[in-house]
């Protein structure tokens, strides 16, 4: 039987977390992780071939107890870019999960409404374009299949989840505005927080967050941090929480995967060493006011996603 112990002394990257020993204080009922991935098992569910990085498996089990640990009831589940549009593995994670996840699917742009109807029931609520993985600077690749995907998935209540860089989604604002389904930008929409707020694009993603043309996920931090702490990331969460907490989700981007430097595409790069309850704990920082946080981890999550 293969145990975390001999997979880590096979080399094999499988996903860690440092915790605090209980749940957070205040953490308001139904609190929801809005981004985690589920890896594996990689026998069942193998990779891309033309995929940008591997990382190791992480389990439905091991986000248990992570939910447990945070004082959270509630998950969303992400399509990462190395499955492209197999979704098998979101599908069998969402089953075991139940009523407390949903799913948000990279499709075809070709896909029937049959299709769409079963993974609504299966609990996926939107479809996901990503073109920052591959390192995509090209707006087409966005706002060519935005206006298909919105006419189709529209009568299901659904939205499209966009990862792609903040000078990307200055570019694509104008077409995200005169969109019929709501839009939800990951990870702060990649800013360089180092630049602060005033940076070229960032007033942008604001205007679309106080028009109600889009969410955003406060997750991540890393990804746009250089600073030990995320401190430089502070201003830039503030000023997105003050444009709109209704329009803010909170999530941990766990199991943290990462393409470390030297891997080539088919090693396995390990998972980026992250403090999920020190993230967490940054919510308050970001957003003093109890109300505001709720609405944040909770109410918010609850409406977007169709929570019942």
């Amino acid at each position: 039987m293969l145990t975390r112990r001999t997979l880590v002394a096979a080399g094999v990257a499988v996903a860690t977390t440092r915790l605090h020993a209980a749940p957070l204080p205040d953490m308001p009922p139904g609190a929801c992780d809005c981004h985690v991935h589920i890896i594996g098992p990689q026998d069942r569910y193998p990779m891309v071939a033309d995929r940008a990085y591997t990382p190791g498996q992480s389990t439905v089990g091991e986000l248990l107890a992570l939910r447990k640990r945070l004082g959270l009831s509630r998950t969303v589940l992400v399509q990462p870019s190395f499955y492209g549009t197999d979704n098998g593995s979101l599908l069998d994670a969402l089953g075991q999960l139940g009523d407390t996840a949903r799913g948000i699917a990279v499709l075809e742009p070709n896909v029937t409404d049959d299709v769409l109807k079963r993974l609504d029931k299966a609990g996926i609520r939107g479809v996901r374009l990503n073109i920052e993985t591959g390192g995509g600077r090209d707006p087409r690749d966005i706002t060519r299949p935005l206006g298909a995907f919105a006419k189709q998935i529209a009568p299901l209540g659904w939205h499209i989840q966009i990862y792609a860089a903040l000078s990307v989604i200055a570019r694509v604002a104008p077409d995200v505005a005169n969109l019929a389904v709501p839009v939800v930008f990951d990870h702060f929409g990649m800013p360089d927080a180092a630049l602060g707020p005033d940076q070229p694009g960032f007033p942008v993603l604001l205007d679309l967050v106080r028009s109600g043309k889009a969410y955003v996920k406060l997750s991540a931090p890393y990804r746009i941090s250089k600073q030990p702490g995320y401190a430089d990331v502070t201003p830039i969460a503030r000023a997105l929480i003050a444009a709109g907490p209704e329009r803010m989700v909170w999530a941990s981007d766990w199991p943290h995967t990462d393409h470390a430097p030297g891997k080539g595409p088919a090693e396995i790069s390990p998972f980026r060493a992250v403090d999920d309850s020190g993230v967490l704990d940054l919510l308050a920082t970001w957003c003093p006011d109890p109300a505001a946080r709720r609405t944040i981890l909770a109410t918010t999550p609850q409406r977007l996603y169709r929570f019942s």
